[in-house]
């Protein structure tokens, strides 16, 4: 089970592509993350402003 950002409240701030240790998160008009990629640690949840990111 990998963590997912709502694209309903994510605002592409940036924050969570630069904490993630692995690289799975990808820009874009809303930001995606790769669920092969993802190791679940949820460093990227935790400094999410808009608390948009969540495990699936």
């Amino acid at each position: 089970m990998a963590y997912k950002i709502s694209k309903d409240t994510c605002t592409a701030c940036g924050t969570c592509i630069d904490e993630c240790p692995v690289g799975a998160i990808s820009a874009g008009d809303v930001y995606v993350i790769d669920p092969e990629s993802c190791t679940e640690c949820g460093t990227c949840a935790d400094v999410c402003p808009t608390e948009s990111i969540s495990l699936e």
